[in-house]
């Protein structure tokens, strides 16, 4: 979290249909194990159209979509003026460092929900469907020359529970080795 800032749900999204972005809405439910209710992603067995086709018997960890809200004021400083929900996400944070979080960290949502972290989030071309040039955006390159990847986190659901826009995002647990995230 950002020093003296309480992390907070600025933004809510889901579609039933696998568009790329989703329909922002005021509150959202969480159900253990599955993702997002009424969300094309939601499912034990992974969702996303792309993974299905090379193998739809493998553990959904992508039931969770979160961005970080500090990117789109990054992006609008590059021309790009997005909005919660634009880049897929199903869960817009501001003042916590989702990027920064170990694999395996578990974060509170609202008063119920409990997500735990399972990588990052890799973008795809579709992301030039929204502005031309916005995937390479939300990229850059680390000292040591590797591809950071900006495009949030996903999660799978622990626990179930109503979310709103203004909720709070509290970490619950993080694990002891600290273990960078991986493109999941």
């Amino acid at each position: 979290m950002v020093q003296g800032m309480t992390a907070t749900i600025i933004g809510l999204a889901r579609d039933g249909q696998h568009r790329f972005s989703k329909q922002p809405c005021e509150s959202l439910t969480l159900l253990a194990g599955l993702g997002v209710e009424g969300d094309a992603h939601a499912g034990r067995l992974v969702q996303h159209l792309s993974r299905m086709a090379k193998d739809p018997s493998v553990p959904n960890l992508r039931q969770v979509h979160l961005i970080h809200a500090e990117l789109f004021e990054e992006l609008a400083g590059k021309g790009f003026q997005i909005k919660p929900g634009q880049l897929g996400e199903n869960i817009t944070t501001r003042g916590i460092d989702l990027l920064g979080l170990s694999r395996g960290t578990r974060l509170r949502l609202g008063p119920d929900a409990l997500i735990e972290i399972t990588g990052l989030r890799n973008p795809c071309k579709q992301i030039d469907g929204l502005a031309k040039g916005l995937m390479a955006a939300t990229l850059d390159k680390a000292a040591d020359g590797s591809l950071v990847r900006k495009c949030g986190v996903m999660a799978v659901v622990v626990s179930g529970g109503v979310l709103r826009v203004g909720d709070g995002v509290v970490p619950d647990s993080v694990p002891l080795g600290f273990e960078a995230l991986g493109v999941v």
